[in-house]
């Protein structure tokens, strides 16, 4: 049975499916939805939760999108670092309690695969402040990347993220192959890393 999320988002009030134009009004701009997205994501919604970004269904993209994340020490890790990878990215917030729970098993695997060919990258929902995730991340002694995203350009590049935490997994050829919203199946993890990366050495 799936788990269930620990931070499911609620529809910002007046929410709706979008309804046409006005007569007289010109096409809409493709950027009206990236500029909304922008807004949104820069908004403090605080701990309660995120603005449900709608989406094409099925969910999220079918490969892994070509963006670059900012690591919260300074460096960015992108398509040229991640090329050849297995790769997981996993959105979070330190507000998250399944979140803060998980933490300790996506470090065990890390541990475990990045010899193999596994690259993690923990991207921090915008609405997170920047000192609580630098925060947790130190006193937790996170071994992974850890990514700020304050203007939602990794939530819009995966499609949004209508709850946390959610993770994805794609392979080394770049195709995802899977998709967790709240905690991931640990076991069937590890069982499609074993599958996707070459064995440990003897």
């Amino acid at each position: 049975m799936p788990s269930s999320p620990s931070h499911s988002p609620a529809d910002p009030p007046g929410a709706g499916p979008p309804g046409a134009d006005p007569p007289g009004a010109g096409p809409r701009p493709v950027r009206r939805r990236a500029l909304a997205i922008g807004l949104g994501a820069g908004a403090a919604l605080g701990a309660g939760g995120w603005a449900v970004l709608h989406r094409a269904d099925p969910p999220g993209p079918r490969v892994l999108p070509p963006l670059t994340y900012r690591l919260i020490d300074g460096r960015r890790l992108g398509p040229a670092e991640l090329g050849g990878k297995a790769v997981l990215v996993n959105f979070w917030a330190t507000s998250c309690a399944v979140c803060v729970a998980e933490m300790p098993e996506l470090a065990s695997v890390y541990e475990a695969y990045r010899a193999r060919g596994l690259e993690l990258v923990a991207v921090a929902m915008p609405y997170d402040r920047p000192d609580h995730v630098l925060h947790f991340a130190s006193t937790r002694r996170l071994p992974f990347p850890v990514a700020l995203d304050p203007m939602g350009e990794a939530v819009a590049g995966w499609g949004g993220v209508d709850g946390t935490p959610l993770t994805w997994l794609a392979g080394p050829d770049g195709r995802i192959r899977r998709r967790w919203l709240g905690r991931p199946d640990f076991a069937a993890l590890r069982r499609e890393l074993d599958s996707l990366l070459p064995a440990p050495p003897a």
